[in-house]
């Protein structure tokens, strides 16, 4: 398992008109974990895109169990439990950081494709090896 916390401040721009976070913004706080998470492998999208491959994202699902608001602090918890091969399912916890309640549950899966030819593929080599040492080292 590779996982990675990134805190996020509500902005006002994020709540709507009851004063909470706007169900939509919690896909974009997946997004900041999931680019913390590459970045902390050692494989940022740049890198990916680098070596001709983009990581789309295929399916998304949030469960929302309690609502953030203006100016509270999140902790977004990115979790890889498997190794991927075609696909990468990220798990995602976001929680209040003054009370660590869980606000929203959830997880993205994405699909490897050839950034030439804009096919699905399977998970660039180097990707694999750095993904499996994190695990074996774990």
């Amino acid at each position: 398992m590779i996982s990675t916390e990134t805190k996020i401040r509500v902005r006002y721009a994020d709540t709507d008109q009851m004063k909470t976070i706007y169900h939509s913004k919690y896909l974009e706080y997946f997004e900041q974990g999931r680019s913390d998470l590459l970045r902390e492998t050692g494989m940022p999208y740049p890198k990916i895109e680098a070596m001709g491959f983009y990581l789309p994202v295929v399916e998304a699902h949030a469960k929302f169990l309690k609502s953030g608001k203006y100016d509270d602090l999140l902790v977004v918890k990115t979790i890889l439990k498997a190794i991927p091969s075609v696909r990468v399912r990220l798990e995602y916890e976001i929680r209040n950081d003054d009370t660590g309640e869980l606000l929203v549950e959830g997880y993205t899966i994405h699909g490897f494709v050839n950034a030439n030819t804009g096919k699905p593929t399977r998970a660039p080599a180097q990707f694999l090896q750095v993904v499996e040492n994190i695990f074996s080292n774990k």
